[in-house]
């Protein structure tokens, strides 16, 4: 007996510990995360210390957090701002949003005190979308921003064997320029989440000149298929909380060393069926173009 409890005792312990979200604001998005993540980690041994601003970081009492988690851009600059070693995973970014809000604290990109779970899917992912969408598409075309250059050899091996075809956007005033250069030369246009493009006053004359190019536009949200894109694949605020819960089931015990920056684990798919009826498809549901995509398993 006295020897089983000795190597009890030697055995790694459960982890026990604390982690504070911090939300850019309550509206939808940033609320569905927190009620979904406070339900999933009821199923680990961490708990949540607070639920609140990212601004109310400073005067919480209490313990100290081992894991902030920033949900949106605001609260990763905001607990970035803040100092201290606690490591921060971000949610509900982009890849481009962090990278950027990341290069401005140096001295946080230390290896496993800084990662998130990105917004933006696999683009892997996105091929195979086009692919079991549009069969007979092979040249897909991109609008980017001299933020994106040089992310294009790691999108085009990506896509392959897609073709990618790209048109940089250097300002509001020359998108539609650019867009009607882009449209006669691919298939269909691949629209990433970018914040200098996509941008809510750009979305319109974005979709009604692919409409009348007669090129569908497969999108990063379903507000965006509700808008008259084609397609979407997607990760709601639920699923990224899911998978945020996941991950800190499998962090090893001990002080918290964070894994590398994720894609999206779970994803939605959104199809838009009156927009390919206007583009003469006929497109399978939903259901089996997720299980068509699951059973890919695109993660790149």
């Amino acid at each position: 007996m006295l020897l089983l409890l000795i190597v009890l005792a030697l055995l790694p312990q459960a982890k026990a510990a604390n982690v504070a979200l911090l939300l850019s604001d309550h509206s939808g998005p940033y609320s569905e995360f927190s009620s979904s993540f406070l339900e999933h980690s009821r199923k680990t041994s961490w708990k949540v210390t607070y639920v609140d601003q990212a601004d109310a970081l400073a005067t919480t009492t209490g313990p100290s957090p081992d894991l902030l988690i920033a949900v949106g851009s605001s609260a990763l600059r905001s607990a970035l701002h803040q100092g201290g070693n606690t490591p921060i995973l971000a949610t509900l970014v982009p890849r481009q949003s962090y990278e950027k809000i990341l290069a401005e604290f140096p001295a946080r990109s230390t290896r496993g005190q800084t990662s998130a779970i990105f917004l933006d899917q696999p683009v892997a992912r996105l091929g195979s979308l086009i692919r079991q969408l549009l069969p007979t598409a092979q040249r897909i075309g991109l609008l980017g921003n001299s933020e994106t250059r040089a992310a294009l050899p790691v999108l085009r091996k990506a896509l392959a064997p897609l073709t990618l075809d790209h048109e940089e956007v250097s300002s509001d005033a020359s998108l539609l320029g650019d867009i009607n250069n882009l449209l006669p030369r691919v298939a269909v246009l691949l629209a990433l989440p970018d914040s200098k493009i996509y941008k809510r006053d750009n979305i319109k004359p974005i979709l009604v000149t692919s409409f009348r190019h007669q090129r569908p536009v497969i999108a990063f949200s379903k507000a965006f298929v509700s808008a008259g894109a084609l397609a979407a694949v997607y990760s709601t605020p639920a699923q990224i909380a899911r998978q945020a819960s996941d991950l800190l089931s499998e962090l090893p015990a001990g002080p918290v060393s964070l894994p590398p920056t994720q894609a999206p684990r779970y994803f939605a798919i959104s199809i838009n069926y009156n927009v390919a009826e206007s583009f003469a498809l006929e497109l399978p549901d939903e259901a089996s173009v997720y299980e068509a995509l699951k059973a890919d398993g695109a993660t790149r």
